[in-house]
């Protein structure tokens, strides 16, 4: 039986295209500051793991249609500081971007953090370089896309030595001697690579936990690297439990070959649950989120400039191997269709059946635009009752496919409600989660140690593997 660690990656106005628009969703990002309030204290109740807040440093008019949670959001390390408050015990993940950050700034922040929550921060480092954020912080697109990774790894070596600088008994504060502190145990920094230059010390104590927890998510060979190497969990995107089985043995070969301890890199996979009282009616939750997606054809004229490309009738009649462009998106989808399709067409066809009940002999057909939905929103989704995706869960636990898993909710409040009241409670019940929290920091609750201080252990970075 496998304990598994159980997270919820939090977007305030939902992780579905067309969550917002669904009745009684919320849709304005001016209310965030109540919704993430009220997630955190739901998901404390339910004894999550931790929240993880993800980010994206531009905006734009495309975004309304492709992931309108990033159009506008709160600063992660802000909401992360703010649900420090009003939590006791949940941790509490903010994300960074390495390719635009400074890494005196993040060091100083994310330690003042974990000082301030008791040890419940930790940090996803992105590397991804776009062009409107390089624009945003002033930096030259292709040249930080170029160095990403090379930065990144210089970055993540900085953090911890900088986190370190403060031994942990190097505040003496002996007020009858006048010794504040023991300057034998205060450590610069004194860095200079290829593209970071920090002397350090920084001025905020060692972290609670000594260093926060470090994600990295990523699918490229180098990012997977990098997360083997340096991360303390690994986000990955599969597609099923047998390609999870596969990535997990990658990435913890890759630690080993490394020189760390496989067994302190934990692999976590995103997933998006649709939680219902019965499967038909989970299924009928995402039937509805399919039909509100907007495609290319609901605009007579054609859709706006910044449309996905990719959520068209054009683009699914490639997948599907025949013409359907010039159709209604809202034409059903019969047996006679279905069989002209494509090998893949046909596994799309199978899809949206499992997902919304919608099958081509059924009494209610699915149409084309369920196709475009299925084949352009790209979410690992499980639809069905609190005890349906548990057992999906627990099967993927005791395959050795996941540590466990980064939960999105389609609608906040209500998907995201059913999750952590119905699916939690039954992960419980089976022995997979536990009941109460067993340790006081986020490094607790993912079961790992706390490091000792690069300062006065041998000079190697976080993983055992001398930095380049």
């Amino acid at each position: 039986m496998t304990r598994l660690i159980i997270g919820a990656m939090v977007r305030a106005i939902g992780a579905y295209p067309s969550g917002w628009r669904y009745p009684g969703a919320h849709r304005d990002p001016r209310g965030d500051a109540a919704v993430l309030r009220r997630t955190a204290e739901v998901a404390e109740r339910a004894r999550l793991d931790y929240l993880f807040f993800g980010d994206w440093l531009a905006t734009g008019h495309d975004l309304e249609f492709r992931d309108p949670y990033l159009v506008a959001r709160i600063d992660p390390l802000s909401a992360v500081t703010y649900l420090a408050g009003v939590t006791e015990r949940i941790g509490l993940i903010a994300t960074a971007n390495t390719s635009y950050s400074d890494p005196f700034t993040l060091a100083r922040a994310t330690a003042s953090v974990d000082l301030l929550s008791g040890g419940r921060a930790g940090l996803n480092l992105v590397t991804g370089a776009e062009p409107r954020a390089a624009g945003n912080h002033g930096r030259d697109f292709d040249a930080a896309n170029e160095t990403r990774y090379d930065r990144a790894v210089e970055f993540e070596h900085v953090l911890r030595r900088l986190w370190d600088s403060f031994e942990d008994d190097a505040i003496v504060a002996d007020a009858a001697a006048g010794v504040f502190i023991d300057p034998s145990k205060l450590h610069a920094t004194d860095f200079e690579g290829r593209h970071l230059s920090v002397t350090g010390p920084l001025n905020v104590a060692r972290p609670v936990q000594g260093h926060l927890p470090i994600v990295h998510a990523g699918t490229s060979p180098r990012s997977r690297l990098f997360a083997a190497q340096n991360a303390d969990l690994a986000l990955v995107a599969v597609s099923d439990l047998e390609h999870a089985v596969q990535v997990r043995e990658e990435l913890r070969a890759l630690a080993f070959e490394s020189g760390r301890d496989d067994r302190t890199l934990k692999v976590i996979a995103p997933v998006l649950p649709i939680v219902g009282e019965t499967r038909a009616h989970a299924q009928s939750i995402a039937d509805e989120l399919s039909e509100l997606v907007q495609i290319a054809e609901d605009w007579p004229d054609g859709p706006p400039a910044a449309f996905p490309a990719n959520r068209s009738l054009a683009q699914l009649s490639t997948l599907l191997g025949v013409d359907v462009s010039g159709l209604s998106p809202d034409r059903a989808v019969t047996p006679a269709i279905v069989a002209e399709f494509s090998a893949p067409g046909q596994e799309l066809v199978e899809i949206v059946a499992e997902r919304t009940g919608r099958g081509p002999a059924g009494e209610r057909p699915p149409t084309l635009r369920h196709l475009v939905v299925a084949a352009s929103v790209n979410a690992s989704m499980i639809v069905g009752t609190a005890e349906d995706i548990a057992t999906e869960f627990e099967a993927w636990g005791d395959a050795g496919a996941v540590d466990g898993f980064n939960v999105l909710s389609a609608i906040q409040p209500a998907q995201f409600d059913a999750f952590a009241l119905g699916v939690v409670p039954e992960l419980q019940r089976r022995g997979v989660f536990p009941t109460e929290y067993e340790g006081e920091t986020l490094r607790d609750h993912l079961g790992l140690a706390r490091p000792e201080n690069v300062h006065v252990a041998p000079l190697v970075a976080s993983s055992g593997t001398a930095l380049a």
